[in-house]
This record gives structure tokens, C-alpha cells and sequence, in this order.
């Protein structure tokens, strides 16, 4: 065997002799992970001197560089909780009017601004408002009008059409899905942003999907969606799915300020006095607590 051949075997016998200390002291004296120790061994084993060698470096620039103490004098472990004041943004809030009024601003830079403000907020409930700005005189807020419209009256339909057909397949959670989508078209369908036929055709939806509901788990038809169905359809004057609804409110929800109202509507645009004026008087000797609208109408007609 030649020079070579023999500082080989040493130098592999070295090697072996330094991966068993390691995995000797590491497993069974320091008592540290075991998996990690395999791998380390394993490599220094496969790369001989090389692989001793790199974690040798590794620990000793560990141990110069990142081992110092760390000066803990300024941190405060304290469980009292602090309370932190963040100041409004008086700029901004000086700037905001309703959109129907800064339609007729004739500074677009403003009005720009204002419709990037309202964008960016939750512009379901702001669907017409941003309609209105569909016949602002400059050009460029009335396409991002356009625009964002068209983007958020899709989303609706797809929407809509999605919630309808799982309901529809009856599944077990199928009354949940029809009480979302009961208060979500709502909130869309007050604001009268569609045409009146399809309007008409997504009031129908709603009202089936009420009807759903009052037949399977009438506990679930609360007395503001009692309210939401027979408004809309009363603003279809459609009266007498209105009134269907508005009995059924009545019925399941005698003495609430939304019956009332209901009913009010109703009567007064369908014509029917004497029953308005009933109500009228039963309003005014029941211990509901009336709003600002009904107190007024209150006196109006008292």
C-alpha cells in the first residue's frame, strides 16, 4: 500500500473517529435533537474534513459574532395595556360630502377624488350614488362610474344566481343560504339600481326565497325582512304580495315600529283610507317608540 493509500485510510479513520465523538457527545451527553445531529453526522461523514471543517467554521463565527448577551435595560415586559391614540385625518374628513352633492362640483380633481373615496368603501351600499354620477359633465368620472357599476351589478347577479341554485338543490344548509341571500339582495334592491324589469324579476327571487323560508322555519323571517319584502314589492305596486307580507308581519310581529310602518306604506299608496287611518290610531295608543319619519307622519295625519 503506498503513501497515498495510507493518508487516505487516516485521514478517513480521522473523520470517522470525529463523527462518533460528535454524534457521542451530541445524543447521549448534551441530550440535543436527534434528527438534527443524524443529519450534521451524515454529512460530515460523507464529506470527510470538508464537513467537520464547515461546522467548526460555522460554530466559531456563531460564537464571535451572534453570541454576545443581548441588553435587555430598555424592554418593559408589563401586562398593562396602553392606549393608543391615532388622530383623525382632519384633511380628509373636511373633504367628504355626500356624492349628490359633489356631482355638481365643477373642480374634477375634487370630484375624482371624492369617487376614488367612495370606491374604495363598501360600494354595495353605495350603488346609487354612484349611479348618479353616470350624468356628471366630465367624461372621465362618468366611464369609472360606468364601470364600476357594470363590475358591481355583475357580481350581484353571478352572485345571486349561485345562491338561488344551491338553495334550490335543497341541502342541508339551504335555509342559512336563503337567510344571506334574503339581507343581501336587499341591501341592493332598495337602492334601485336596475331596470324595472329586472328589478321586478329580482324582487320575485327575493319574495320566493321569503316564501321559502316562512314554510319551512318561519322563526327565521325576523320582522326587517318582514319589512324588506313587502316594501319591495310595494314599490313594484305590486299590493298584493305587499299585503301578504305585511299581514304576515302583522300576525307574527303585532306591536313593532316596522309592522306599523308597513302597513302605513301600504294603505297610503294602495289607496285604502280608512285602513290607514286604523292604523293611525293604533299607532298613536300602542307603546311602540316611533322615529323621526313615523312621528311625523304622526302628526301629519292626527
Amino acid at each position: 500500500m503506498g503513501e497515498k493509500e495510507i493518508l487516505l485510510c487516516v485521514l478517513l479513520g480521522a473523520n470517522m473517529v470525529i463523527v462518533l465523538v460528535y454524534l457521542f457527545i451530541n445524543l447521549f451527553h448534551r441530550k440535543r435533537k436527534s434528527r438534527s445531529c443524524m443529519i450534521r453526522g451524515t454529512v460530515m461523514l460523507l464529506c470527510p474534513l470538508a464537513g467537520p471543517l464547515f461546522f467548526a467554521m460555522a460554530h466559531l463565527f456563531y460564537r464571535l459574532f451572534f453570541s454576545a448577551p443581548v441588553n435587555l435595560e430598555d424592554v418593559v415586559f408589563s401586562k398593562e395595556r396602553k392606549r393608543t391614540f391615532i388622530h383623525a385625518e382632519e384633511d380628509r374628513e373636511r373633504n367628504l360630502v355626500p356624492l349628490e352633492e359633489a356631482i355638481e362640483i365643477t373642480d374634477t380633481d375634487n370630484l375624482r377624488g371624492l369617487m376614488m373615496n367612495v370606491v374604495r368603501g363598501d360600494i354595495q351600499k353605495s350603488l346609487a350614488s354612484i349611479m348618479l354620477a353616470l350624468n356628471s359633465e366630465d367624461t372621465e368620472t362618468a366611464h369609472y362610474a360606468a364601470s364600476v357599476l357594470q363590475d358591481a351589478l355583475n357580481d350581484f347577479r353571478a352572485n345571486v344566481q349561485k345562491q338561488y341554485n344551491l338553495i334550490m338543490e335543497g341541502k342541508p344548509e339551504q335555509l342559512e343560504l336563503a337567510e344571506a341571500l334574503v339581507d343581501y339582495m336587499d341591501q341592493v334592491l332598495v337602492q334601485h339600481v336596475f331596470t324595472d324589469m329586472e328589478q321586478e324579476r329580482y324582487v320575485g327571487i327575493m319574495g320566493e326565497v321569503c316564501e321559502l323560508l316562512y314554510n319551512q322555519d318561519r322563526a327565521r323571517m325576523t320582522s326587517a325582512r318582514y319589512e324588506a319584502v313587502s316594501l319591495r314589492f310595494l314599490e313594484l305596486e305590486d299590493f298584493t304580495n305587499s299585503e301578504k307580507w305585511c299581514e304576515r308581519a302583522e300576525y307574527h310581529f303585532p306591536n313593532t315600529l316596522a309592522t306599523y310602518s308597513c302597513l302605513l306604506k301600504l294603505y297610503f299608496n294602495s289607496g285604502q283610507k280608512r285602513k290607514f287611518f286604523e292604523v293611525i290610531d293604533e299607532l298613536k295608543h300602542s307603546s311602540v317608540v316611533l322615529d323621526h319619519e313615523m312621528l311625523e307622519l304622526v302628526r301629519v295625519f292626527q
